[in-house]
């Protein structure tokens, strides 16, 4: 997309700051290039307030309440229910979709959403995406495909595995999916 483009309210994915834990700043500044609505829970504001990032919506408890900046809307919840909270109002608010930056890929928080928005976690080395029996993507020989899911009746083309879940891929070109479920987790390195 040129920089001369029209960026339409909720037309680029949303951008949810779980843990900025190591995360690469250059790729912070990648995914704030086309100024999404940045999404911050509780135990990222202070990080994010430091590297002087405007902050749209904080999720937290009375105490992410004391945190100031002009133009950002406060929604409350427990600390048990952060995730939830921030999902349900992405999804309310009709965003088609996510950036999660998280420390670790756990999954499980973030399945139950799978079907109503589009969920792209991202770390430090590695960016996390559910598929679709089918799936195919075009990939360099050699790279690393993970998957984060359980996956009934696996199959796949063009990758080689070298561990459990794990799986490399054997030239240039394009890798293949096929299972039962009806989706799950993989992840790319960055």
């Amino acid at each position: 997309m040129s920089s001369h483009h029209i960026i339409r309210e909720k037309q680029e994915p949303a951008l949810l700051i779980a843990d900025l834990h190591d995360f690469d700043l250059e790729n912070l500044g990648q995914l704030l290039e086309w100024s999404p609505t940045v999404v911050v829970l509780k135990n990222a504001v202070e990080k994010i307030a430091s590297l002087g990032l405007k902050i749209d919506v904080i999720v937290g408890d009375e105490d992410a309440h004391s945190f100031t900046q002009e133009h950002t809307k406060f929604i409350k919840a427990t600390h048990n229910q952060l995730l939830d909270t921030a999902f349900l109002f992405l999804i309310e608010e009709g965003y088609p979709a996510v950036n999660v930056i998280v420390e670790n890929f756990n999954i499980d928080p973030y399945s139950k959403f799978v079907g109503d928005i589009d969920i792209v976690l991202l770390n430090k080395n590695q960016r996390a995406f559910t598929i679709k029996s089918g799936f195919s993507k075009w990939k360099p020989a050699h790279e690393q495909v993970h998957l984060l899911s359980k996956a009934d009746d696996l199959h796949y083309e063009g990758l080689k595995p070298f561990s459990t879940n794990s799986f490399i891929t054997e030239r240039d070109g394009l890798y293949k999916f096929t299972f039962a479920n009806n989706f799950i987790f993989i992840a790319e390195s960055l």
